[in-house]
């Protein structure tokens, strides 16, 4: 697919900065003692329309010289086998070390393309040091500075230019695709269950130790006139309970069953709710424009009265707000209790993120909202939209030509989206909303 970036170096050269500025969030804890990232971070980043993955491949390494080459070989190893495109860190400050060369000798081997990224240069004094680091043999290298964000949109765009074309899919491909579906969650929670109980054989490994699959799993599924790819995948753990390279491993070829799907079915287990590491993967699948589904997995060993499913629903959507407009499930795979509901929502969904309103419709819908309810003035300026349309793309994408678009602010951008879902069917699937200039 093309979208995995990894940003790799040794310790302390900046990595957890630079992906936080890359991904718009300060997931990474970010501190002056090396090691402090333990654990693996990922998240999306976006620059001139294209969107993709970043793995902030950080991690504790030993202090012992032998334990340390081989920890980072291990690492890198499998950053780079599931990467597309690698980052490589280096600190100005320190000029070349042996801990670099390490790294440079495993990239250069590996054969994929690399941006040597030479951080803190931080004034312009610092810039042709930088240049020191072209001995390690790649012909690519920015330097920036991660923590002010100097020279981070020259490399974006290098970043860019290397990812592969976005593939152009016609209408009677299009019409022709079977809906390809991830299953995700943490591990042991049932989605291997899941998709035997669908298929109605022992097809994938099914174990009660969390992390019996570690690779994802394509199956053809065709039953009840309804077709589609299932891909089992390998359970994303809580980060900081990754100790094993080989969960790692899985973790990575689980985003890239998220880059492959347009549809993604998160199960949560009813037993343990929904946690940080179910709603941290919700979020990105909403980000990479997937339809999504939950299907609240093991129901059958809850104990309930009339409201637990509509209070158990509450609390799930209450964690992945202001985004609610997707199906929720109540499902035993072991019991196969509403599993072939769950397929009929799996289509459903499928079609709802390939939905297509034609122009006309879409604009008499806006108008009339308009009208009741149009765009609050600001600075004495009021903003008036002329018209609308969708355009053409994986997942519906709504484009409104204003006189001022700079002046909607996204409470009004939430209230048109939610506006568009209650009067035509988007449940389960993203949308985006843009305001241009006309």
């Amino acid at each position: 697919m093309g979208k995995i970036i990894a940003i790799v170096g040794r310790p302390n050269v900046g990595k957890s900065t630079l992906f936080n500025r890359l991904t718009g969030e300060r997931k990474a804890i970010v501190d002056d003692i090396s090691g402090v990232t333990r654990d693996r971070h990922y998240g999306e980043s976006e620059w001139n329309g294209r969107s993709f993955t970043v793995i902030d491949t950080g991690g504790y390494v030993p202090q012992s010289s032998d334990v340390f080459e081989k920890a980072i070989a291990d690492q890198v190893h499998i950053a780079v086998q599931e990467s597309d495109l690698l980052l490589f860190m280096v600190d100005v400050t320190t000029d070349v070390t042996d801990l670099d060369s390490a790294f440079a000798n495993i990239l250069r081997k590996s054969g994929k393309p690399v941006i040597v990224v030479v951080n803190k240069t931080d004034n312009h004094n610092l810039i042709p040091q930088g240049s020191v680091f072209y001995t390690f043999g790649f012909e690519d290298l920015f330097s920036i500075s991660s923590i002010s964000g100097s020279g981070t949109g020259d490399l974006l765009d290098r970043v860019v230019e290397m990812l592969p074309p976005e593939e152009e899919i016609t209408e009677e491909q299009e019409e022709q695709e079977i809906p390809r579906v991830a299953i995700l969650g943490r591990p042991n929670v049932g989605k291997s269950s899941f998709t035997n109980a669908l298929l109605g054989e022992e097809r994938n490994i099914v174990t009660d130790i969390a992390g019996t699959t570690r690779d994802s799993i394509h199956t053809h599924y065709k039953a009840f006139n309804k077709e589609m790819i299932l891909i089992d995948t390998a359970g994303i753990r809580r980060k900081s309970r990754v100790s094993e390279d080989i969960e790692f491993y899985s973790v990575m070829r689980s985003l890239r069953a998220m880059e492959e799907a347009n549809i993604c079915v998160i199960v949560v287990d009813a037993t343990q709710g929904m946690d940080s590491q179910d709603v941290n993967l919700f979020y990105l699948a909403h980000k990479r424009g997937k339809g999504i589904v939950v299907l609240v997995n093991k129901w059958d060993l809850v104990e309930k009265d009339t409201n637990t499913a509509k209070e158990y629903a509450k609390v799930i959507m209450s964690r992945t707000e202001p985004f609610v407009d997707y199906p929720i499930l109540f499902i035993s795979a072991l019991n196969k209790q509403r599993i072939f509901q769950a397929v009929e929502q799996i289509h459903e969904v499928y079609t709802n993120v390939k939905r297509k309103i034609s122009t006309s419709a879409l604009n008499e819908f806006i108008h009339e909202v308009i009208e009741r309810r149009p765009p609050p003035a600001k600075k004495g300026k009021y903003v008036k939209i002329k018209y609308a349309t969708q355009l053409k793309s994986k997942y519906p994408t709504f484009v409104l030509f204003c006189n001022l678009p700079q002046y909607v602010d996204d409470a009004y951008k939430r209230f048109i989206e939610n506006q568009i879902r209650d009067n035509f069917n988007f449940n389960g699937a993203p949308i985006r909303i843009f305001f241009r200039k006309k």
